[in-house]
């Protein structure tokens, strides 16, 4: 069969992710060097922000990349980007099929088509309800289901309750695929865990982009009542914090600590050292973290919402999402039952490799791409 040309722009912001990324640089970090493996060619448009110093990069393990500039306010660098990249792929022809990250893309799918290229567009979560968008951002977001729905080529959604939503809202049939959860095991060196002043299973540990519906303040609130001389490390943030970052960093007690923004094999070290990882979300598409986490068994605290426990099943320890009492709750009582909370986290790793695999996945999306 002939050979992809694959353009992909939208959610990430840069390959390999970079301070400030989320679930969507860690997928395309995933999918799109596995696609090239596969024989294709992929361009991956990632993002400058102004004040960027770090080394730029040609290519990653077969990738190509191209940076476009863009600014630092929220949702807006998106939409300059995505701009900057569709036309990009447009007048240089960089490629047939285009890979575009979130609804909120979607728009762009009517200029791709009309210079005659295939689109596919991978939407998240219900990105509408999300707190940290003002309300502008929410009517956009809105607005941009419509364009999902009916504008590219092939939609997939990463889980089935925002599929089940979208194919009753526009009578439509879409497509469905997860994330994937290997994760090759990180080095038994443990210098990042010494360097912050830790112990391996002596802390609880979150990784993520510090924004409301990941729900951080919830848990430093039922962290503060917890009696426990174990750390809660708080991994992430942005370069230019907001209000709510700089908020939940106030804090006095000097068990949770913010690192800021690490990466690789070193956030693997310290997930796989953790006593417990805790994801206390309010809202969630197929979180790539919790698959990482369940991937590398370590134990996992999470919020019931149902997008969450689609992946467990019963292989964590759950709590009523937005309740701090009721995390509290189950943080007190993973303290009292830890050979539970192992035993959950071997059954869970069994369970979310037979289910969610990344070599599967990337079968999927290179089928998508040659579908008509």
């Amino acid at each position: 069969m002939k050979k992809l040309r694959i353009a992909a722009f939208g959610g990430f912001r840069s390959i390999p992710p970079k301070a400030g990324a989320a679930g969507s640089d860690k997928f395309a970090f995933d999918l799109y060097p596995r696609i090239v493996k596969r024989g294709h060619s992929l361009i991956a448009y990632s993002r400058i922000y102004p004040g960027d110093k770090d080394n730029l990069i040609d290519e990653f393990e077969g990738v190509k990349i191209k940076y476009l500039k863009t600014v630092n306010k929220a949702g807006f660098d998106t939409l300059l980007h995505s701009a900057k990249a569709t036309f990009d792929v447009i007048f240089h022809n960089t490629a047939d099929q285009v890979h575009l990250q979130s609804g909120a893309n979607s728009i762009w799918a009517f200029f791709l088509r009309i210079a005659g290229k295939s689109v596919v567009v991978t939407q998240f979560a219900m990105d509408w309800k999300r707190d940290k968008w003002p309300w502008y951002g929410k009517l956009f977001y809105i607005f941009s289901n419509y364009a999902t729905a009916y504008l590219p080529n092939k939609v997939v959604f990463d889980n089935i309750y925002t599929k089940e939503y979208f194919e009753h809202k526009f009578s439509r049939k879409f497509y469905f695929i997860p994330y994937g959860s290997e994760v090759q095991p990180p080095p038994d060196n443990t210098a990042i865990i010494k360097l912050m002043g830790l112990k391996p299973f002596e802390y609880f540990l979150f990784v993520g982009r510090f924004i409301p519906d990941k729900g951080i303040h919830l848990l430093i609130e039922a962290f503060l009542k917890l009696n426990t001389d174990k750390k809660l490390v708080l991994i992430g943030g942005s370069p230019n914090a907001s209000k709510y970052e700089l908020k939940i960093k106030d804090t006095k007690d000097d068990r949770i600590l913010f690192p800021g923004y690490i990466y690789g094999d070193d956030t693997n070290i310290l997930i796989k050292n953790a006593y417990a990882y805790v994801q206390p979300s309010l809202i969630e598409g197929l979180s790539p973290v919790i698959l990482t986490v369940m991937g590398l068994g370590t134990p996992l605290i999470c919020s019931d919402i149902k997008e969450n426990t689609f992946i467990t099943n019963e292989n964590a320890l759950t709590f009523k999402s937005g309740d701090a009492d009721s995390l509290r709750a189950i943080l007190a009582f993973s303290l009292e039952n830890p050979e539970l909370i192992k035993h959950k986290a071997s059954l869970g790793t069994i369970d979310i490799k037979s289910r969610f695999n990344w070599e599967a996945i990337t079968d999927s999306y290179i089928k998508l791409f040659y579908k008509n």
